[in-house]
This record gives structure tokens, sequence and C-alpha cells, in this order.
């Protein structure tokens, strides 16, 4: 097996979101809006080739090298944090357990994601 190339991490490669993408543009048959913070995966020559191929219905935003204040899932880690902070685990899988729970328990309260978007100051135009 040959070693990982030295500017892609071992996981998702800039292909895998790619491919993610356009599976998520056919399925939704609607353009794609994307807020991306600066990880190097998505900064890649690659990436930024198939962004400019395909702006007619991809469109993304880069946000600053850091701005936790614009980015919406800064607040639901913070709403996943405050509510396992005082937790005592004995393993990691108990961590992981109570993080899964939490973020179950916000998938089902639009009015907190939605929060999290506001808190940003952002907005998005669902008419498009």
């Amino acid at each position: 097996m040959a070693p990982p190339k030295t500017d892609e991490p071992s996981g998702f490669s800039w292909r895998d979101f790619r491919d993610l993408i356009i599976r998520a543009h056919i399925q939704l048959g609607a353009p794609i809006v994307l807020v991306w913070d600066n990880l190097r995966l998505h900064l890649t020559a690659g990436m930024r080739d198939f962004i400019a191929a395909n702006a007619g219905w991809l469109t993304v935003f880069q946000l600053p090298t850091y701005a936790p204040d614009l980015n919406p899932t800064e607040g639901i880690w913070s709403l996943v944090k405050r509510d396992i902070g005082n937790l005592a685990a004995a393993d990691l899988g108990q961590i992981t357990r109570a993080v899964k729970r939490k973020l179950k328990k916000i998938q089902y309260r639009p009015d907190l994601v939605d929060g999290c978007f506001i808190g940003t100051g952002l907005s998005y135009d669902l008419t498009r």
C-alpha cells in the first residue's frame, strides 16, 4: 500500500468531496451553496478547478482564516460542549455516545440550528 500523499489527508480526498457535492446536487436537483472554512482540502487546485467549472450550480463562500463567529457549526459545538461539559467519562466511547446523543437531539430542534445560523449575522435566501 502506498503512503498517503503529503498534500492530502488520509481520510477524505478533494475528489471524495467533489463526488459528494455532485451526488447532493443530483439528488436535490438544485444549486448547492457551501460555506467553507480553510481546511487544506477545500483549497486544493483540483477543488478550485472543480468549483470554477461548475459555477452555474455551485457557489462557495470561503470563510476568513479564523472566523468562529461566522461559522454556524461553532454554535452547534457550543451547545454540545455545554451539555457534556461536566461529564466524567470512563472512556472515549462514553464521550462519543454523549456527543452523538446531543447532536441527535439538536437535529430535531430546527430552532436551535436556525439560532446558530442567525447568530452569525449571515443570511440566506430560500427563494433563489
